[in-house]
């Protein structure tokens, strides 16, 4: 009796790091079976060994053998190192791929790469899909959050799949379409962008009260968990109460203390900066937390500047400790409210240049779990932009601007007191000068656009004839009449 062939493999997966190997168990956990293929040879093997009762892994050993393994149209998840491995990766596949088939790289890749090789694969009549993955190792094995961009028909034939394995909230799969080409790989820049401002903000506020108000880690842990059961909830400010209470095996101390001040990061958010700044969109308290790293980068600098400059500053913060706790939690939220807002805008305005389509209101939801980013305020962010889908400003928002006015005293005084004290606090300053900029009807930059008229002739608009369009001044001529005082 000739035997029965197993079913072909519903999607494959390449690559076995952390991310790869937890999506791949994470599919087959969901009924899907998944082919494995990696460059290491021996690897595919001990994976599947070390998986135990998941018997919906199929290992192979070649590529022409991994492909051959897929169910047609071939779906092909790629979980490798962004960059050139990528590259170099679908020039491997491509000789086995055929039109219809779907590619999703799910790294952190830059979003112009997306771009293009998404044009390269569909001259080939090949689907490219650039997908954000957030959630990490626990979110990858057990529910990420999914952000996934490139023609609407390979979403169609991916989703039954990624709405499986994607994180659950009371609003749905943590997944959406996202839009064509790089909008996936975008969205998901813009989300590591909020992360670093939001990370940068909690640092701050454990600063203000560890070193500014003088409580031990164990207390602030203790007030981070706290706030968590509040407006302010959210997996990074959990996160924060637990590695803040954890102590060092080896010291006892607190571990947090034992750890060198210096913050790594790969790069997306510098490309948030980077694109913010090409779109004209103001992100201060996201690229204050990105110039915030390369800072604590530079150790031995801030150490030889620590004995040579002296400061005025009091060093210790003198108000009642009860009261700063209440008005740091009001800064933490005031400022996190505007990093939110920031990535936002920055999204509203790529989608409109790219031609995107992005809808907000579905990004909101997407991230309410699964990401790192996930919290309660994006419950408001996701009501928000169903109200208004055009909304330019969460600070706008009916429902944000009373949030932002209880936060404000509180904010203004923890900054006041941070600047007093010497201790930095540069995205809750960036955050509040951003929420003072937004509101003021009448800033400065009449006298810098009256400078560059002045040196380069760069005219300028009249509040008195905005219909005369961009005009220019003979400042020397006006000045003589100036100094005569005959009338201008």
């Amino acid at each position: 009796m000739t035997a029965v062939a197993s079913p072909l493999a519903e999607i494959g997966v390449v690559g076995l790091g952390v991310m790869g190997g937890n999506l791949a168990l994470n599919v087959g956990d969901h009924g899907y079976k998944v082919a494995l293929w990696t460059r290491t040879p021996g690897k595919v093997q001990g994976f599947i060994e070390r998986s135990g009762t998941n018997k919906q892994l199929v290992g192979t050993r070649t590529l022409e053998e991994f492909v051959g393994a897929l169910a047609a149209p071939h779906r092909i998840l790629l979980m490798v190192k962004a960059g050139a491995p990528v590259d170099e990766m679908l020039d491997k596949l491509t000789p086995y791929l055929s039109p219809g088939d779907v590619v999703i790289d799910g790294g952190n890749s830059f979003f112009r790469d997306t771009q293009r090789r998404e044009a390269t694969m569909r001259a080939r009549g090949v689907s490219f899909v650039g997908m954000g993955v957030s959630g990490g190792e626990e979110g990858a094995r057990f529910g990420p959050s999914l952000m996934p961009g490139g023609a609407r028909a390979a979403y169609d034939l991916l989703r039954p799949i990624l709405e499986s394995i994607s994180a659950k909230t009371d609003s749905g799969p943590c997944v959406t379409y996202v839009g064509p080409d790089g909008a996936g790989h975008y969205v998901k820049m813009v989300h590591n962008g909020i992360e670093y401002g939001a990370m940068q903000l909690i640092a701050e506020a454990y600063d203000v009260l560890r070193r500014g108000v003088a409580l031990p880690a164990n207390e602030v842990a203790d007030i981070f968990a706290e706030w968590n059961n509040g407006p302010l909830e959210s997996y990074l400010i959990d996160v924060a109460a637990k590695v803040l209470a954890a102590r060092d095996p080896e010291t006892g101390n607190p571990l947090v203390e034992m750890i060198l001040d210096q913050a790594g990061q790969k790069g997306t958010g510098k490309w948030t900066v980077q694109s913010a700044l090409d779109l004209g969109v103001p992100i201060p308290t996201i690229a204050a937390a990105i110039d915030a790293r390369i800072l604590s980068s530079m150790k031995d600098e801030r150490l030889t500047a620590s004995t040579l400059l002296t400061s005025a500053a009091m060093g210790r913060i003198t108000e009642d400790s009860r009261e700063m706790v209440r008005a740091v939690r009001d800064a933490l939220r005031g400022a996190t409210i505007c990093a939110y807002a920031q990535g936002m805008s920055l999204l509203r305005v790529a989608s409109g240049e790219y031609g995107w389509g992005v809808d907000l209101r579905e990004i909101a939801r997407i991230w309410k779990g699964g990401c790192i980013i996930r919290a309660r305020l994006l419950d408001t962010l996701m009501h928000a932009f169903e109200r208004a889908p055009d909304l330019r400003n969460l600070l706008l928002d009916a429902d944000v601007r009373p949030w932002l006015a209880e936060a404000e005293p509180g904010w203004r005084s923890t900054v006041s007191a941070g600047v007093a004290a010497g201790i930095p606090l540069p995205a809750m300053t960036a955050a509040l000068s951003y929420f003072d900029a937004y509101r003021t009807a009448r800033l400065p930059q009449n006298l810098t656009q009256a400078q560059r008229d002045f040196f380069g002739a760069h005219t300028y608009q009249r509040v008195d004839r905005p219909e005369d369009g961009f005009v220019h001044t003979d400042w020397r001529s006006v000045l003589e009449q100036s100094a005569s005082g005959r009338p201008e």
